[in-house]
């Protein structure tokens, strides 16, 4: 182990003796399997073979990936529960009523991890479109033929949906909500709905075997490699939809800023590893690799007020 990563790996000494021999809890308020566990359990696994801590990953799925935040949030800022979520984190008082947290206050930012583009994808024959511009020009004309389903209500998918059909113009195009992408994306594939904003992870097989087809990317400044046939949506004209599937960590209210700093240093470094990068790379993602607890702070700011615009003009209560 060279000497920088063993000064940061002595700056975390803290977390375990203020966590008292426990092992260092890090959850994931998701199923196992999905994405964000995944890329928790990878920076977990990392994480103690750095420190010589134990990081136990606990799943705690459900309420829209509120229940298992609710747990870290009444957790003690003693550096021995972790967070790892997705964008709709910052979605929780938008679509949960009465949640007993609050996203922002009651959490300690500590760094991005991934992020990841969305594919905006339709069923071959009921989206009436081989091109993304033939699909803005048909949604233009028939706004109501077209259903866009989503993993679930407040995710970055409906977000992207909701900016996507307005910058079309196609204003009356509906948005249903599933109870997570498989359901969501399967209903596309079997012509039940029309068109889908995807991960690209997600996706890409059912592209690949012509079951679905692609139109373009959101959230890419440029062409994905695993999927380089596609355009963004700025190729195809459309401007303004900048939204990106992002994965990151928190900790409770209060954590002393020195750990916020040594950990938000290791998950830096773990996804410069080149074994990280590239599983992360297979799930459709990148890894975020500068991010300390105050740029992550000021990034959920411009996200809130970037979110909330969209969430306004959708209509998105609490339910």
């Amino acid at each position: 182990m060279h000497r920088r990563t063993l000064l940061a790996a002595a700056a975390l000494l803290p977390v375990a003796a203020q966590a008292q021999g426990r092992p260092v809890r890090l959850v994931v308020p998701a199923a196992p399997g999905g994405a964000i566990d995944v890329i928790g359990r990878l920076y977990a696994q990392r994480l103690a073979a750095r420190s010589g801590q134990n990081w136990v990953v606990e799943n705690r799925a459900g309420g829209n990936n509120t229940i298992g935040a609710a747990e870290v949030a009444r957790s003690a800022p003693d550096g021995s529960t972790f967070l790892v979520n997705a964008d709709i984190h910052l979605m929780g008082t938008r679509v949960v009523r009465n949640l007993p947290y609050d996203p922002v206050a009651d959490f300690t930012p500590i760094a991005r991890l991934a992020t990841a583009p969305l594919l905006v994808v339709g069923h071959p024959e009921q989206s009436r479109a081989r091109t993304m511009q033939d699909l803005v020009a048909a949604m233009r004309r028939d706004p109501r033929h077209y259903t866009f389903s989503t993993s679930g209500a407040g995710s970055m998918a409906h977000l992207a949906a909701e900016g996507l059909k307005r910058a079309i113009g196609a204003d009356d195009a509906v948005v249903a909500h599933y109870r997570g992408t498989a359901p969501a994306i399967n209903d596309v594939v079997a012509g039940n709905v029309t068109l889908m904003v995807a991960p690209l992870l997600s996706a890409q097989p059912l592209v690949q075997a012509g079951r679905l087809r692609a139109f373009a990317l959101i959230g890419a400044p440029a062409r994905s490699a695993a999927m380089p046939e596609v355009p963004t949506v700025a190729e195809a004209g459309l401007t303004g939809i900048d939204f990106l599937l992002w994965y990151a960590a928190w900790g409770p209210t209060g954590l002393p800023a020195a750990t916020a700093d040594a950990l938000a240093r290791q998950m830096n470094e773990i996804g410069q590893e080149p074994e990280i990068a590239r599983r992360l790379v297979e799930m459709g993602a990148d890894a975020f690799t500068t991010d300390t607890p105050a740029s992550f702070a000021a990034f959920i700011a411009q996200e809130n007020v970037k979110n909330g615009r969209i969430a306004d003009l959708a209509g998105i209560q609490p339910e």
